[in-house]
């Protein structure tokens, strides 16, 4: 019991955290039917119908199969590895950090390893790991505290990629800087048919036999429409209720499976972070004392909260006590680099890396560590002179 109780913690911390937070706080301010009016319904309802269409791409095997068309010609570690790494980086602008490395991760250990260039494995996953971070902080859909503090902003969609836009441009010279410093290695990548279907075996990619009895294309066109559904309400144009019917119900008729891989725990966290949040506003003395401490400086403060409680709760952490969301947005994305808990995306990678074959997790940890810092220092330079 112990020792579930143990692995449940390491696996689901940041949730732990949050729930006891929130229990805490309700000692200081009693349960109410006030607690309603912390919760933000809409944020709740796109996380989970952009988890769930995310999901149900990844189980008809639509990620692997586009990456798996763009390595036809690839002949050279240096265009393998850029390859990989700008997948991630695009990816991961629409399909959000985390899902963009599960999928390519996981089809980057597998290729590489019959390319026979495992010596590369540790560079190439760690520079994946930070486009995926980098490149979704671009858009509302790209990660979660992108999504919140679009919806709580009122910021357009324009504005928002607006001030994103120089940090993403900058990221992608500085991923194609590390990426030719990488050797250019010819090699023969003949067979890689069969990398998709071995892939398939490491990857969250479900083949569409053992999950639905539909045709996969039609499966395809159908969760097409139900991503459309979702940016129509990220637009503002959908009231996010009929969104949230439309995508529930159309997943029980289409896959109900998809429904169970939805990260239910991610929207607990974000549940429990909302009534923390609400009830340390109740409190005067905290609320003006985190306020004084973020006036002006929310950039720097959203990097150093990441660094200890990930971007994500940061975010919503940060929220409560600031009108300067550009900032904080600035901040938080940032904040994803530096320690492997900045971004819980990027443990999603190590995960991968340690349970590999010949795996070297404390050389993994120290260039994982030096690439993200030279990445932080060049993008936080940047905000200085931006901001």
């Amino acid at each position: 019991m112990f020792t579930k109780v143990k692995d449940f913690f390491k696996k689901e911390t940041v949730c732990c955290i949050a729930f006891l937070l929130a229990v805490v706080s309700m000692f200081f301010i009693p349960p109410s039917v006030n607690y309603f009016s912390y919760i933000d319904f809409r944020v709740l309802a796109l996380l989970f119908s952009l988890m769930a269409v995310i999901r149900g791409f990844s189980s008809i095997g639509v990620f692997t199969r586009l990456g798996t068309l763009l390595l036809h010609k690839v002949h050279s570690l240096r265009t393998l590895a850029a390859l990989f790494v700008f997948l991630c980086f695009f990816f991961s602008i629409l399909i959000t950090n985390d899902v963009a490395l599960i999928t390519f991760v996981p089809f980057t250990i597998l290729v590489l390893s019959m390319a026979d260039q495992r010596q590369a494995l540790i560079p190439v996953i760690v520079l994946e790991t930070i486009a995926a971070n980098l490149g979704s902080m671009l858009t509302p859909l790209g990660n979660p505290q992108n999504l919140y503090l679009y919806t709580i902003s009122g910021l357009s969609l324009w504005d928002f990629i607006r001030i994103m836009l120089p940090y993403s441009a900058v990221s992608a010279l500085l991923l194609i800087l590390f990426l030719l410093v990488l050797p250019k290695v010819s090699f023969q990548a003949d067979n890689f048919s069969a990398v998709q279907t071995e892939s398939s075996a490491c990857s969250t990619d479900k083949p569409a036999s053992s999950r639905s009895h539909r045709n996969p294309r039609i499966l395809f066109a159908a969760y097409c429409i139900l991503f459309l559904i979702c940016l129509l309400t990220v637009l503002h144009i959908l009231p996010f209720q009929i969104m949230l019917l439309i995508v529930f119900f159309g997943f029980l008729i289409l896959d109900y499976h998809v429904l169970k891989d939805v990260d239910y725990f991610l929207l607990l966290t974000f549940l429990c972070f909302f009534i923390f949040i609400g009830n340390m506003k109740q409190i005067s003395l905290v609320h003006e004392l985190i306020s004084k401490l973020l006036v002006h400086h929310e950039v720097l403060m959203g990097i150093g909260a990441s660094q200890i409680i990930s971007n994500v709760p940061a975010a919503i952490l940060l929220s409560g006590f600031t009108d300067d969301y550009s900032a904080l947005l600035i901040g938080v994305n940032l904040g994803g680099l530096g320690t492997l808990i900045a971004s819980l995306a990027s443990l999603i990678s190590f995960k991968f890396y340690a349970n590999s074959n010949g795996s070297d997790t404390r050389r993994f940890l120290g260039i994982f560590t030096l690439y993200n810092v030279i990445f932080l220092g060049v993008l936080f330079i940047l905000s200085l002179i931006l901001c």
